[in-house]
Protein backbone atom coordinates (compact mmCIF):
# COMPACT_ATOMS: atom_id res chain seq x y z
CA UNK A 1 0.00 0.00 0.00
CA UNK A 2 1.13 3.61 -0.59
CA UNK A 3 2.23 5.95 2.19
CA UNK A 4 -0.65 7.64 4.00
CA UNK A 5 -2.28 10.12 1.64
CA UNK A 6 -2.76 13.76 2.69
CA UNK A 7 -6.49 13.83 1.92
CA UNK A 8 -8.22 16.83 3.53
CA UNK A 9 -11.06 16.10 5.92
CA UNK A 10 -14.55 15.92 4.45
CA UNK A 11 -16.10 19.36 4.41
CA UNK A 12 -12.79 21.19 4.17
CA UNK A 13 -13.21 24.32 1.99
CA UNK A 14 -12.27 23.66 -1.61
CA UNK A 15 -11.84 25.59 -4.82
CA UNK A 16 -15.02 23.92 -6.12
CA UNK A 17 -17.15 26.13 -3.85
CA UNK A 18 -15.71 29.52 -4.77
CA UNK A 19 -17.46 30.52 -8.00
CA UNK A 20 -20.81 29.11 -6.89
CA UNK A 21 -20.57 31.08 -3.65
CA UNK A 22 -19.83 34.24 -5.62
CA UNK A 23 -22.90 33.62 -7.78
CA UNK A 24 -25.04 32.97 -4.71
CA UNK A 25 -23.98 36.31 -3.26
CA UNK A 26 -25.48 38.07 -6.29
CA UNK A 27 -28.44 35.74 -6.73
CA UNK A 28 -29.38 35.84 -3.02
CA UNK A 29 -29.26 32.07 -2.63
CA UNK A 30 -27.80 29.79 0.07
CA UNK A 31 -24.09 30.53 0.26
CA UNK A 32 -21.59 27.67 0.82
CA UNK A 33 -18.90 30.10 1.98
CA UNK A 34 -21.14 32.42 3.95
CA UNK A 35 -20.54 35.40 1.67
CA UNK A 36 -22.84 38.40 2.16
CA UNK A 37 -25.07 39.74 -0.60
CA UNK A 38 -23.35 41.69 -3.36
CA UNK A 39 -24.52 43.73 -6.33
CA UNK A 40 -21.80 42.06 -8.43
CA UNK A 41 -19.08 39.54 -7.66
CA UNK A 42 -15.58 39.52 -9.15
CA UNK A 43 -13.44 36.41 -8.74
CA UNK A 44 -9.76 36.67 -9.67
CA UNK A 45 -7.98 33.36 -10.20
CA UNK A 46 -4.20 33.72 -10.20
CA UNK A 47 -2.61 30.72 -11.86
CA UNK A 48 0.14 29.31 -9.63
CA UNK A 49 -0.25 31.56 -6.57
CA UNK A 50 -0.20 29.09 -3.68
CA UNK A 51 -0.78 30.16 -0.09
CA UNK A 52 2.81 29.28 0.79
CA UNK A 53 4.15 31.24 -2.19
CA UNK A 54 2.19 34.32 -1.18
CA UNK A 55 3.14 34.03 2.49
CA UNK A 56 6.83 33.68 1.64
CA UNK A 57 6.74 36.89 -0.44
CA UNK A 58 4.25 38.81 1.69
CA UNK A 59 6.44 41.90 1.75
CA UNK A 60 6.01 42.20 -2.01
CA UNK A 61 2.22 41.80 -1.91
CA UNK A 62 0.97 43.82 1.01
CA UNK A 63 -2.57 44.25 -0.26
CA UNK A 64 -3.06 40.51 -0.80
CA UNK A 65 -0.98 39.09 2.03
CA UNK A 66 -2.34 41.64 4.47
CA UNK A 67 -5.81 40.18 4.00
CA UNK A 68 -4.83 36.49 4.15
CA UNK A 69 -5.22 34.81 7.52
CA UNK A 70 -5.32 31.10 8.29
CA UNK A 71 -9.07 31.22 7.66
CA UNK A 72 -8.40 32.41 4.13
CA UNK A 73 -6.60 29.26 2.94
CA UNK A 74 -8.51 26.55 1.07
CA UNK A 75 -7.59 23.46 -0.97
CA UNK A 76 -7.48 22.86 -4.68
CA UNK A 77 -8.28 19.51 -6.31
CA UNK A 78 -6.19 16.49 -7.28
CA UNK A 79 -4.11 16.62 -9.33
CA UNK A 80 -3.10 20.17 -8.48
CA UNK A 81 -2.91 21.31 -12.06
CA UNK A 82 -4.62 23.96 -14.16
CA UNK A 83 -6.82 21.79 -16.38
CA UNK A 84 -8.40 19.90 -13.48
CA UNK A 85 -8.54 22.87 -11.09
CA UNK A 86 -10.05 25.52 -13.36
CA UNK A 87 -12.59 23.00 -14.62
CA UNK A 88 -13.57 22.34 -11.00
CA UNK A 89 -13.66 26.07 -10.26
CA UNK A 90 -15.89 26.76 -13.25
CA UNK A 91 -18.29 23.85 -12.78
CA UNK A 92 -18.27 23.47 -9.00
CA UNK A 93 -17.58 19.76 -9.54
CA UNK A 94 -14.68 17.50 -8.63
CA UNK A 95 -12.54 16.12 -11.50
CA UNK A 96 -14.11 12.68 -11.27
CA UNK A 97 -17.42 14.22 -12.31
CA UNK A 98 -16.46 16.85 -14.90
CA UNK A 99 -13.86 14.55 -16.45
CA UNK A 100 -10.81 16.79 -16.84
CA UNK A 101 -8.69 14.51 -14.70
CA UNK A 102 -5.32 16.18 -15.09
CA UNK A 103 -2.90 17.74 -17.55
CA UNK A 104 -2.16 14.80 -19.87
CA UNK A 105 -4.61 11.92 -19.49
CA UNK A 106 -5.25 8.60 -21.22
CA UNK A 107 -7.71 8.59 -24.09
CA UNK A 108 -8.01 4.84 -24.27
CA UNK A 109 -10.68 4.92 -26.95
CA UNK A 110 -8.13 6.37 -29.37
CA UNK A 111 -5.04 4.72 -27.84
CA UNK A 112 -3.29 7.96 -26.97
CA UNK A 113 -2.54 10.52 -24.29
CA UNK A 114 -4.28 13.89 -24.64
CA UNK A 115 -3.32 17.31 -23.35
CA UNK A 116 -6.44 18.84 -21.78
CA UNK A 117 -5.17 22.40 -22.07
CA UNK A 118 -4.08 22.43 -25.70
CA UNK A 119 -4.85 19.03 -27.23
CA UNK A 120 -8.45 19.52 -28.32
CA UNK A 121 -9.33 18.08 -31.72
CA UNK A 122 -12.19 16.40 -33.58
CA UNK A 123 -11.73 13.28 -31.41
CA UNK A 124 -11.92 15.31 -28.18
CA UNK A 125 -14.79 17.74 -28.66
CA UNK A 126 -15.03 20.13 -25.68
CA UNK A 127 -18.81 19.96 -25.33
CA UNK A 128 -18.71 16.16 -25.34
CA UNK A 129 -15.58 15.67 -23.22
CA UNK A 130 -16.92 18.00 -20.48
CA UNK A 131 -20.70 17.60 -20.52
CA UNK A 132 -21.77 19.46 -17.38
CA UNK A 133 -23.15 22.96 -17.10
CA UNK A 134 -20.88 25.60 -15.65
CA UNK A 135 -21.55 28.12 -12.90
CA UNK A 136 -21.71 30.69 -15.69
CA UNK A 137 -24.57 28.71 -17.26
CA UNK A 138 -26.29 28.78 -13.88
CA UNK A 139 -25.83 32.56 -13.69
CA UNK A 140 -27.54 33.04 -17.04
CA UNK A 141 -30.40 30.81 -15.93
CA UNK A 142 -30.90 33.19 -12.99
CA UNK A 143 -30.78 36.26 -15.21
CA UNK A 144 -27.32 37.33 -14.09
CA UNK A 145 -24.71 38.39 -16.60
CA UNK A 146 -21.59 36.18 -16.66
CA UNK A 147 -18.28 37.48 -18.00
CA UNK A 148 -14.86 35.83 -18.20
CA UNK A 149 -11.84 38.10 -18.68
CA UNK A 150 -8.61 36.47 -19.79
CA UNK A 151 -5.77 36.54 -22.29
CA UNK A 152 -6.49 37.05 -25.97
CA UNK A 153 -5.07 33.67 -26.97
CA UNK A 154 -7.52 31.79 -24.75
CA UNK A 155 -10.67 33.37 -26.19
CA UNK A 156 -11.59 30.53 -28.56
CA UNK A 157 -9.53 27.64 -27.20
CA UNK A 158 -10.96 24.16 -26.71
CA UNK A 159 -10.35 24.44 -22.99
CA UNK A 160 -12.37 27.68 -22.85
CA UNK A 161 -15.20 25.96 -24.71
CA UNK A 162 -15.08 23.07 -22.25
CA UNK A 163 -15.10 24.99 -18.97
CA UNK A 164 -16.22 28.59 -19.54
CA UNK A 165 -19.47 27.91 -21.37
CA UNK A 166 -22.14 30.46 -20.53
CA UNK A 167 -19.67 33.31 -20.00
CA UNK A 168 -19.15 36.20 -22.37
CA UNK A 169 -15.40 36.23 -23.02
CA UNK A 170 -13.54 39.52 -22.96
CA UNK A 171 -9.82 39.64 -23.70
CA UNK A 172 -7.09 41.67 -22.07
CA UNK A 173 -3.44 41.46 -23.09
CA UNK A 174 -2.02 42.48 -19.72
CA UNK A 175 -3.01 42.14 -16.07
CA UNK A 176 -3.89 45.85 -16.06
CA UNK A 177 -6.03 45.43 -19.18
CA UNK A 178 -8.00 42.62 -17.56
CA UNK A 179 -8.71 44.52 -14.38
CA UNK A 180 -9.75 47.55 -16.46
CA UNK A 181 -12.17 45.32 -18.37
CA UNK A 182 -13.59 43.89 -15.14
CA UNK A 183 -14.09 47.43 -13.84
CA UNK A 184 -16.07 48.32 -16.96
CA UNK A 185 -18.27 45.26 -16.54
CA UNK A 186 -19.24 45.97 -12.93
CA UNK A 187 -19.98 49.60 -13.81
CA UNK A 188 -22.54 48.34 -16.34
CA UNK A 189 -24.69 46.52 -13.79
CA UNK A 190 -25.01 43.26 -11.80
CA UNK A 191 -22.66 40.53 -13.02
CA UNK A 192 -20.57 37.52 -12.10
CA UNK A 193 -17.06 38.29 -13.36
CA UNK A 194 -14.11 35.91 -13.58
CA UNK A 195 -10.63 37.36 -14.14
CA UNK A 196 -7.82 34.98 -15.08
CA UNK A 197 -4.19 35.93 -14.39
CA UNK A 198 -1.74 33.56 -16.10
CA UNK A 199 1.51 35.47 -15.82
CA UNK A 200 2.79 34.21 -12.46
CA UNK A 201 2.42 30.58 -13.52
CA UNK A 202 4.20 31.19 -16.82
CA UNK A 203 7.08 33.01 -15.15
CA UNK A 204 7.40 30.35 -12.45
CA UNK A 205 7.61 27.58 -15.04
CA UNK A 206 10.33 29.42 -16.94
CA UNK A 207 12.35 30.95 -14.11
CA UNK A 208 11.01 29.63 -10.79
CA UNK A 209 8.66 31.24 -8.30
CA UNK A 210 11.66 32.35 -6.24
CA UNK A 211 13.02 34.40 -9.13
CA UNK A 212 13.13 38.19 -9.29
CA UNK A 213 10.84 38.09 -12.33
CA UNK A 214 8.16 36.25 -10.36
CA UNK A 215 8.42 38.76 -7.52
CA UNK A 216 8.05 41.63 -9.98
CA UNK A 217 4.91 40.06 -11.45
CA UNK A 218 3.51 39.53 -7.95
CA UNK A 219 4.10 43.20 -7.13
CA UNK A 220 2.28 44.24 -10.32
CA UNK A 221 -0.64 41.96 -9.50
CA UNK A 222 -0.85 43.27 -5.95
CA UNK A 223 -0.94 46.86 -7.16
CA UNK A 224 -3.68 46.08 -9.68
CA UNK A 225 -5.83 44.29 -7.08
CA UNK A 226 -5.50 47.23 -4.68
CA UNK A 227 -6.32 49.78 -7.39
CA UNK A 228 -9.29 47.72 -8.59
CA UNK A 229 -10.74 47.48 -5.11
CA UNK A 230 -10.47 51.24 -4.64
CA UNK A 231 -12.50 51.93 -7.77
CA UNK A 232 -15.12 49.19 -7.40
CA UNK A 233 -18.69 50.47 -7.01
CA UNK A 234 -20.17 50.18 -3.55
CA UNK A 235 -21.70 46.78 -2.91
CA UNK A 236 -19.36 44.77 -5.17
CA UNK A 237 -17.57 41.75 -3.69
CA UNK A 238 -14.06 40.65 -4.67
CA UNK A 239 -12.40 37.26 -4.18
CA UNK A 240 -8.81 36.35 -5.10
CA UNK A 241 -7.88 32.69 -5.33
CA UNK A 242 -5.64 30.33 -7.31
CA UNK A 243 -5.70 26.95 -9.03
CA UNK A 244 -2.57 25.54 -7.35
CA UNK A 245 0.69 26.46 -5.69
CA UNK A 246 4.26 26.10 -6.95
CA UNK A 247 7.49 24.36 -5.99
CA UNK A 248 10.83 24.96 -7.70
CA UNK A 249 12.64 21.82 -8.83
CA UNK A 250 16.24 22.25 -10.05
CA UNK A 251 17.53 20.10 -12.90
CA UNK A 252 19.66 17.95 -10.60
CA UNK A 253 16.42 16.81 -8.91
CA UNK A 254 14.95 15.37 -12.10
CA UNK A 255 14.16 11.64 -12.03
CA UNK A 256 14.19 9.86 -15.40
CA UNK A 257 11.74 6.97 -15.50
CA UNK A 258 13.39 5.54 -18.61
CA UNK A 259 16.41 4.72 -16.41
CA UNK A 260 14.32 1.78 -15.22
CA UNK A 261 13.40 -0.03 -18.47
CA UNK A 262 12.43 -3.10 -16.45
CA UNK A 263 9.62 -1.07 -14.90
CA UNK A 264 8.41 0.19 -18.26
CA UNK A 265 7.85 -3.24 -19.78
CA UNK A 266 4.08 -3.53 -20.00
CA UNK A 267 3.60 0.26 -19.88
CA UNK A 268 1.94 1.56 -23.04
CA UNK A 269 1.74 5.28 -22.27
CA UNK A 270 3.31 7.78 -19.88
CA UNK A 271 0.77 10.46 -18.98
CA UNK A 272 0.33 13.05 -16.23
CA UNK A 273 3.03 15.64 -15.59
CA UNK A 274 6.40 15.84 -13.84
CA UNK A 275 5.04 16.10 -10.28
CA UNK A 276 2.23 13.59 -10.83
CA UNK A 277 3.13 10.97 -13.38
CA UNK A 278 0.56 8.54 -14.79
CA UNK A 279 1.54 5.15 -16.23
CA UNK A 280 -0.90 3.30 -18.47
CA UNK A 281 -0.72 -0.48 -18.87
CA UNK A 282 -0.79 -2.38 -22.12
CA UNK A 283 -4.46 -3.41 -22.49
CA UNK A 284 -3.74 -7.14 -22.48
CA UNK A 285 -1.21 -7.09 -19.62
CA UNK A 286 -2.00 -9.92 -17.16
CA UNK A 287 -3.12 -9.02 -13.65
CA UNK A 288 -0.02 -10.58 -12.11
CA UNK A 289 2.25 -8.38 -14.24
CA UNK A 290 0.20 -5.32 -13.36
CA UNK A 291 0.61 -6.03 -9.66
CA UNK A 292 4.33 -6.63 -10.11
CA UNK A 293 4.78 -3.29 -11.88
CA UNK A 294 2.91 -1.45 -9.13
CA UNK A 295 5.06 -3.14 -6.49
CA UNK A 296 8.19 -2.37 -8.48
CA UNK A 297 7.41 1.33 -8.73
CA UNK A 298 6.59 1.46 -5.03
CA UNK A 299 9.94 -0.05 -4.19
CA UNK A 300 11.74 2.30 -6.57
CA UNK A 301 9.98 5.58 -5.71
CA UNK A 302 8.01 5.04 -2.50
CA UNK A 303 10.55 6.98 -0.43
CA UNK A 304 9.94 10.20 -2.35
CA UNK A 305 6.48 9.77 -3.89
CA UNK A 306 3.02 8.45 -3.23
CA UNK A 307 2.78 5.49 -5.60
CA UNK A 308 -0.71 4.12 -5.95
CA UNK A 309 -2.95 2.38 -8.43
CA UNK A 310 -5.76 4.16 -10.21
CA UNK A 311 -8.23 2.02 -8.25
CA UNK A 312 -6.61 3.11 -4.96
CA UNK A 313 -6.82 6.75 -6.00
CA UNK A 314 -10.53 6.36 -6.76
CA UNK A 315 -11.19 4.50 -3.51
CA UNK A 316 -9.37 7.21 -1.55
CA UNK A 317 -11.65 9.85 -3.08
CA UNK A 318 -8.78 11.83 -4.59
CA UNK A 319 -10.90 12.72 -7.63
CA UNK A 320 -14.18 12.92 -5.72
CA UNK A 321 -16.95 10.68 -6.99
CA UNK A 322 -15.90 9.28 -10.35
CA UNK A 323 -18.41 9.08 -13.17
CA UNK A 324 -17.98 5.64 -14.82
CA UNK A 325 -17.70 7.44 -18.17
CA UNK A 326 -14.54 9.16 -16.90
CA UNK A 327 -12.86 6.20 -15.20
CA UNK A 328 -10.67 5.36 -18.22
CA UNK A 329 -9.08 8.80 -18.03
CA UNK A 330 -7.27 7.83 -14.82
CA UNK A 331 -3.86 6.19 -15.29
CA UNK A 332 -3.19 2.70 -13.93
CA UNK A 333 -0.24 3.77 -11.76
CA UNK A 334 0.12 7.25 -10.28
CA UNK A 335 3.48 8.53 -9.04
CA UNK A 336 2.79 11.70 -7.06
CA UNK A 337 5.92 13.39 -5.75
CA UNK A 338 6.34 13.96 -2.01
CA UNK A 339 9.96 15.14 -2.18
CA UNK A 340 11.28 18.00 -4.31
CA UNK A 341 11.65 15.95 -7.48
CA UNK A 342 10.11 15.93 -10.96
CA UNK A 343 9.68 12.88 -13.19
CA UNK A 344 10.58 12.87 -16.87
CA UNK A 345 10.81 10.36 -19.71
CA UNK A 346 13.78 10.99 -22.00
CA UNK A 347 12.15 8.91 -24.74
CA UNK A 348 9.67 11.75 -25.38
CA UNK A 349 10.07 13.45 -28.75
CA UNK A 350 9.54 16.87 -27.17
CA UNK A 351 11.75 17.34 -24.12
CA UNK A 352 11.31 21.10 -23.72
CA UNK A 353 9.42 20.47 -20.48
CA UNK A 354 12.68 19.55 -18.78
CA UNK A 355 13.63 23.24 -18.80
CA UNK A 356 10.79 24.10 -16.42
CA UNK A 357 11.76 25.26 -12.94
CA UNK A 358 8.42 25.87 -11.24
CA UNK A 359 6.30 22.72 -10.93
CA UNK A 360 2.98 21.53 -9.52
CA UNK A 361 0.52 18.66 -9.74
CA UNK A 362 1.11 16.63 -6.60
CA UNK A 363 -0.52 16.50 -3.15
CA UNK A 364 1.94 18.46 -1.00
CA UNK A 365 0.71 21.44 0.99
CA UNK A 366 2.77 23.82 -1.13
CA UNK A 367 0.90 22.66 -4.22
CA UNK A 368 -2.61 22.20 -2.83
CA UNK A 369 -3.11 25.04 -0.31
CA UNK A 370 -4.36 28.17 -2.05
CA UNK A 371 -5.58 31.58 -0.87
CA UNK A 372 -9.17 32.76 -0.80
CA UNK A 373 -8.80 36.47 -0.12
CA UNK A 374 -11.92 38.56 0.45
CA UNK A 375 -12.29 42.24 -0.37
CA UNK A 376 -14.98 44.79 -1.12
CA UNK A 377 -18.30 43.81 0.40
CA UNK A 378 -16.86 40.33 1.05
CA UNK A 379 -14.25 41.68 3.51
CA UNK A 380 -14.37 39.78 6.78
CA UNK A 381 -15.80 41.81 9.64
Amino acid sequence: MPAMLPVPADGAPRLTAVLGAALASVAAGPNPLGLPSATSAVVVLVDGLGAANLAARSGHARALAGRMSKRDVIRTVFPSTTAAAIASFATGLMPGVHGLMGYRVPDRRHDRVVNQLSGWDDRMVPEEWQRHETVFDQALERGIRAVAVGGTRYATSGFTRAVLRGAEYRAGATIADRFAEAARVVQEGPALVYVYVSELDQIAHAHGWESDRWISALESLDAEVAAFERRMPRGVGLLVTADHGMVDVPAHRHVFVDARPDLLEGIRHVAGEPRCLGLVFEPDLPATDRAALLDGWREAEGARAWVLSGDEAVAAGLYGDVDPANRDRIADILISARAGVAYYDRREADRRGESMVGQHGSMTDDETRIPLIRAGVFTRS
